[in-house]
């Protein structure tokens, strides 16, 4: 049975690095669209998918791993590394469209952030931003915010990938 202890400890390990750092992603995204002023295009919305999946399910993994049900546990884990796979493919593929290496959807012509309060709904359609998926508002290290999900997304498939190959 220790082994059987050790692998859950391990698995629940991941499971909480895994959730911690795509929950800290993204927040840290709302945090500079609604702080920061960055309006997302289609795109970055789209990038946000595997997130808000991975979140709940890196939860699941945890407490399937803490009951020992390793197949459970295996098959989060699988499907978020399935996730983050195609996330990351999503955010090279943004970036290339930023650097302009290839065209982008002609759909992706904007995003707003919605504003509640005195203007509402209404007052945030009527003064929307639009945001254009091949410009890039915001850079560090040479990284846009599609080109660091890139990076990120790429760390978390290969994290949970790695965890859903563990065996006792």
């Amino acid at each position: 049975m220790a082994s059987s202890d050790k692998l859950a400890g391990q698995l629940m390990l991941i499971s909480a690095i895994l959730f911690s750092i795509a929950l800290a992603t993204i927040a840290m995204a709302h945090v500079f669209e609604r702080f920061g002023g960055y309006a997302p295009c289609p795109l970055c919305l789209q990038e946000r998918y595997a997130y808000y999946f991975a979140v709940p399910a890196t939860v699941a993994a945890f407490f399937a791993a803490r009951a020992e049900s390793f197949t459970l546990t295996r098959l989060l884990l699988v499907l978020i590394a399935a996730a983050f796979l195609i996330n990351a493919g999503v955010g090279i593929y943004h970036s290339g469209v930023e650097w302009k290496w290839w065209e982008g959807p002609s759909s992706c012509a904007g995003g707003t952030a919605v504003e509640w309060g005195a203007a509402g709904v209404a007052g945030a359609i009527e003064h929307a931003q639009v945001v254009s998926c091949s410009e890039a508002s915001w850079r560090f290290l040479g990284l846009s915010f599609a080109g660091w999900n890139a990076a990120v997304s790429g760390l978390l498939a290969g994290l949970a990938g790695w965890g859903a190959s563990l065996r006792r």
